[in-house]
This record gives structure tokens, sequence and C-alpha cells, in this order.
């Protein structure tokens, strides 16, 4: 694959720029690190000459820049070969595979979150998982990208992962058949009372599009009546910043969406409503926002601007905290750096990383019958090793969950299938917006 060609495409991942390496950059570095590379050098010399089996120089190169990344955070990373053949196909979602957005961590894989209705999704793999072997073979400490690779192959194939669930005592199996994943960003419905819920699953090309066109969808569903609108963000696991600056934009019509500060030129960047859409395109209509723990990066900046914004009200748990931004560096044709350049605010100045975006209302998924103990495992940014500090040096116990009992959310999951209620969070965002006047809910900050 011609980096070119993944170059175009590059503003549509979370990198939002590619930033040439000066070589005035470079002389200093050199000039001022010298010793440092005088170490690394030697410890070249001594393993190309000492060690047991004779070592490839790409092998050693690649194992030094990968290291040098993985002192800085759980984000940045060198990507060459398959690995930017893997970017490309994460920017089209056309792939064969499970479904999965997963991570390392201290050499097992862990689920951020299932696609939603990807095989992995309807085959019951959660967010909070941990995938330890695949067929019956251990991946425990394999590179991540070499377990990705495994974990992928041809449609209608069947996989066996062996899953550990935190909370429950013994791992388990499922069979997965592999599909084609052809990522679906956005997808939507109109509910009982003429509530339109809109469900943005990543953010890839034209979100933002199709955001609208799935509005005036819901509007012609309605016959022009709509009465409230639940944007669902949850296991989001993010994408482009572009595309979550335009959803944001086609429901405020003032003020900053959100900006970014870094240390490069061009990286501090403030991005404002009404430059992608005009207008609101829901004005004067109330607007719950959805989110989860699988809420992450671009999700976290539609939530927050909404939420700033006082157009929409934000429900569900807590999200993810991923708030900075990754840009792509190319070094030659077939190479790049994914490094993290930036972090990003709301519009209030709120910075999402480690502590994410706290909902207004609170809503626990009752509708999960491993909640309790699931709550116990969740992982987010704060609980990758070596993520980014928050600058405000958030404590732990001030991003606590509350632990006080609501006496609204006491059913358990059982009462609730009873009932016929399979989705507790959708099923409170629409009861709220059914019994809620547009006034109430939707009141946009002058």
């Amino acid at each position: 694959m011609k980096f070119a060609v993944l170059a175009r495409s590059a503003a549509l991942v979370t990198a939002v720029a590619l930033v040439p390496a000066t070589t005035a950059g470079l002389a200093r570095v050199e000039g001022s690190a010298g010793p440092e590379f005088g170490k690394l050098f030697s410890v070249y010399q001594r393993i190309k000459a000492s060690y047991v089996e004779p070592v490839e120089d790409d092998v050693l190169i690649n194992g030094a820049i990968d290291g040098m990344l993985a002192a800085l955070d759980p984000h940045s990373g060198y990507l060459d070969g398959s690995d930017l053949q893997r970017l490309e196909t994460m920017i089209d979602g056309n792939y064969s595979g499970l479904g999965l957005s997963v991570v390392g961590e201290d050499g097992a894989v862990k689920v951020i979150s299932p696609f939603r209705g990807s095989p992995a999704d309807e085959a019951g793999v959660k967010a909070g998982d941990y995938i330890t072997h695949l067929n019956g073979e251990l991946i425990y400490g394999l590179e991540l990208d070499e377990a990705v690779a495994r974990m992928r192959g041809k449609a209608g194939t069947s996989i066996r992962l062996t899953v550990f669930r935190p909370g429950r005592d013994e791992p388990f199996e499922v069979d997965v058949t592999r599909g084609l994943i052809e990522l679906e960003p956005v997808t939507w419905k109109l509910e009982k009372n003429s509530i339109g819920h809109i469900m943005i699953n990543e953010f890839s090309r034209d979100v933002g599009s199709d955001v609208f066109a799935a509005w005036k969808d819901l509007q012609k569903q309605a016959t022009g009546r709509l009465t409230g609108l639940v944007l669902d963000l949850r296991s989001n696991p993010g994408g482009s910043l572009d595309e979550a600056v335009a959803l944001s934009d086609l429901f405020l019509t003032d003020g900053q969406i959100v900006s970014q500060r870094g240390r490069a030129r061009g990286e501090s960047i403030s991005y404002e409503a009404e430059t992608v859409f005009r207008g609101d395109i829901a004005e004067g209509l109330p607007i719950v926002v959805l989110i989860d723990a699988g809420s992450a990066s671009a999700s976290e900046i539609v939530a927050g601007a909404l939420q700033d914004h006082r157009r929409a009200v934000v429900m569900g748990e807590r999200s993810f905290g991923k708030g900075s931004v990754q840009s792509l560096l190319p070094l030659g044709r077939d190479a790049a750096l994914k490094l993290t350049t930036a972090r990003y605010y709301t519009p209030s100045g709120h910075s999402v990383q480690e502590g994410g975006i706290k909902p207004d209302i609170t809503v626990p998924q009752l509708s999960d019958p491993d909640l309790a103990k699931r709550n116990r495992f969740l992982m987010r940014e704060s609980d990758l090793r070596g993520h980014l500090v928050n600058e405000l040096g958030l404590k732990d116990e001030d991003m606590e969950a509350d632990k006080r009992q609501d006496p609204r959310f006491q059913m358990t999951a059982a009462e609730l299938e009873e009932q016929g209620i399979e989705d507790f969070q959708l099923h409170y965002a629409l009861q709220t917006l059914s019994r809620t006047s547009p006034s109430s809910v939707a009141a946009r900050r002058k």
C-alpha cells in the first residue's frame, strides 16, 4: 500500500494533521542527546556481536522505535507494512473479522467495546472482557498486532474465543463466526411518541452528513412532527475529529465546539460552530445524548460540546476519558508515526483526559445481568499504563461512580426482561423525552 493513499485519508482518523519532521529539529535533538544516542548505539553493537543468535538490523531498529514510543503513552505507535494496511481498513470500515475494539494490557487483550451489530457483539462479547485463548491457544504475552491478526480471517470462518469476564468465577468459551465488517457509522429508528433515535457507531467518513440524512428520514417517518431526539454514542470508540466537529455543528449555532492545544506550531486550534453546517437542524427540540464507559475520543467531543452549550442532556455512565489528539507523521513512503501531539478541551475549558464526560443524569444499564460485577472492573483511559495525566491532577476518588442508592434504579435485569425492556438506558432516555417539554431539556444557552 502506498503511503500517499493513506495520507489522503489521515484526517479521517483521530489524526488531524500530517506534520513533517524538520531537519533543524532533529539537529537540536542530536546535539542535546548525543551521549544518550551513544548508549543506544553501544547496546546495538553489543547485541550484534554477542547475542546467542544472529539478529537482523530491522528487528533491532524497530524494537528500539517501539520502545521509545511505549515510553510515551498508549496511543502513540510506529506503523509500517501490515500496520498501515490495518489503519487503512479501519478508515474504510471494511474488513473480515470479529468487529472488536481492543487494547493490550500487561500482555492481555482487553475489549474496549464490540462494534454494534458485529459478530462479536451478537455473540455476547462485552466491554471489559479479556480474551485469553484463540481456538484453545494461549495468546497472553503476544504483541497486540499479532493477536488482532489471528482474530481476523475470511468471512464465514469460525473462531473459538476463551473469555475471562471480571466478576465471573470461571472463564467461558464462545464461538464467533467472522463476518465482513462493513461498519454502518450511523443507524436510526423512529421510536414511540415520534422520538428519533440516532446511533453513531464510529466516526468515519461523512458521519456528519449521514446524521443529517438520518434526521431527514426520521422527519419523513414522523410526518415532520418529531417530539425529541436521542443521540446514542454508547460503545463508540471515536475516530475523526473533523466528523465530531461536523456532528456537533448540526445542533449548535454559535460558540466553540472544541479546542486542541499542543506544543508544535499549528497544533493549537479552536473549532467553532457554523463552520460546517448552518443553523440547528433540531431547533427547539429536546435532545438526550447517551454515553457509557466505551464512549471515547470523538464521542466525548460531541457529548462535551452539547453538554457545555446546554443543548442536550447527557445521560448514561461516565465516558472513557481519552482527551488526546494523534497525528500521523510520515517517515518515508511506507512508514509513519502515530504520535500524540495535542490535548483537546470542551467549550468550557474542561480537559476530558482521564476524567471523561460526566453525565448530567447517571443512568446504569440495569438490563445487563452482569452490571454489578463488571462495574468493578471497567477500564477507562485512566487505567491504561502510561496514560497522559490530567493537568488538574484529578484524584481517583474524584472519578469514582456515585455509590448512593437511587430509588429510580432498583429493578433487576430479570424484572426488566419480564417487562420487555432490553435496553434500560435507552428506555429511560425515551421516557424522559416523552414527559418533558422542549424548553426544559433543550434550553440552549444564549
